[in-house]
């Protein structure tokens, strides 16, 4: 109850769920939990790049006995399957996870029928390492937070932005750190970085890497073309570029890839600027030996969620970004709401 009114919550109806090829397992799991909970059936719109991951999951859910029509499945690309979703009448709500470009296609495709909207979208993530951080651990954390799931993440650390005065030593770090990574088949334990996942995405990734070097930036290691002795399939050179600027394409646009950019700073009030400077805002990562000097910087940076020393999101936490990062939470209580209309109740009884 609030005042005179009784609050209720109701589901918002059918919801149409999309997810992108990089996790699809986790990204339909993680929607699907809010919507369950909440009362609400699903339509589900998965990539039609990473299709095993759906199979198995579907068979899962099956075993699970769920019963029919709770949970569905529409094969096909976006552009069709994805925009009929979209537009469709029965359709209350859209929950997508994906692109920054796609994501402003659904939001102007939902207008004429109102649509609830949870957009989970872009990153282009700062890592800032202050002057108190351990570098010998703060530099191999970055390059891992950057080449995590083959580059192809959201929340990748692709800008790590760390002290003018200790940039050798970082290149000299993550120069090591990468020469100790191997690339190669998935399914070999060991392998930290396999294929992109389809030639578009690896001749998009050669294009950046082509750029950082043509507009100047200094390349580490890396660079062009695939790597010795996978010269077959869409492997790509694990790529570091120091001396990187705000103004290259590289600190700008997300790759979606293994390239790290280093850019620097002098003081901290700069590197909070830095980390700022971008449409995105779905992650930022900060490395400090003081956990409260660490938080200060935290309450500055615009962005979603914000991981110190190398700790990883918290699932009972909401997840999502600000500015072109999306619109909405995910995750716990959060994106349990997401899912629920509000409806008030007020009455008198008749005298």
């Amino acid at each position: 109850y609030m005042g005179k009114a009784k609050v209720v919550l109701e589901p918002v109806g059918v919801i149409g769920i999309i997810t992108p090829w990089n996790a699809s397992y986790s990204q339909i799991a993680a929607k699907l939990a809010s919507a369950i909970a909440a009362g609400c059936t699903v339509v589900i719109k998965p990539s039609e790049l990473s299709a095993i991951q759906t199979q198995l999951l579907m068979e899962s859910l099956d075993q699970a006995d769920i019963p029919a029509g709770v949970i569905n499945i529409i094969n096909g690309t976006g552009d069709v399957v994805g925009a009929e979703l979209t537009r469709h009448p029965d359709i209350a709500m859209i929950s997508f996870t994906g692109s920054t470009h796609v994501g402003k296609i659904i939001r102007h495709g939902v207008i004429d029928t109102m649509k609830r909207l949870t957009l989970e979208l872009g990153g282009k993530s700062p890592n800032i390492i202050l002057d108190d951080a351990d570098f010998n651990k703060a530099v191999p954390l970055a390059v891992k937070i950057a080449y995590g799931n083959s580059g192809q993440s959201c929340i990748a650390g692709s800008r790590l932005i760390v002290p003018r005065h200790r940039l050798e030593e970082v290149k000299r770090l993550a120069k090591a750190a990468v020469e100790a990574i191997k690339v190669g088949d998935p399914r070999e334990k060991d392998t930290v970085i396999g294929p992109m996942v389809t030639g578009k995405q690896y001749n998009n990734v050669q294009r950046y890497i082509k750029l950082g070097m043509e507009e100047g930036a200094e390349l580490v290691i890396g660079g062009e073309g695939h790597p010795e002795g996978l010269e077959q399939g869409y492997f790509v050179k694990p790529t570091v570029f120091a001396n990187v600027t705000m103004d290259m394409t590289i600190a700008r646009e997300e790759i979606f890839g293994p390239v790290l950019s280093i850019l620097t700073y002098t003081t901290e009030e700069e590197a909070i600027e830095m980390a700022n400077d971008t449409s995105y805002g779905l992650a930022a990562y900060i490395s400090s030996s003081s956990l409260d000097k660490a938080n200060q910087i935290a309450s500055r940076i615009s962005s979603g969620i914000v991981m110190i020393n190398g700790a990883g999101p918290e699932m009972k936490a909401p997840f999502g970004g600000s500015k072109q990062s999306g619109i909405g939470r995910e995750y716990g209580v959060y994106g349990l709401e997401e899912c629920l209309e509000p409806k008030s109740i007020t009455g008198y009884d008749l005298v």
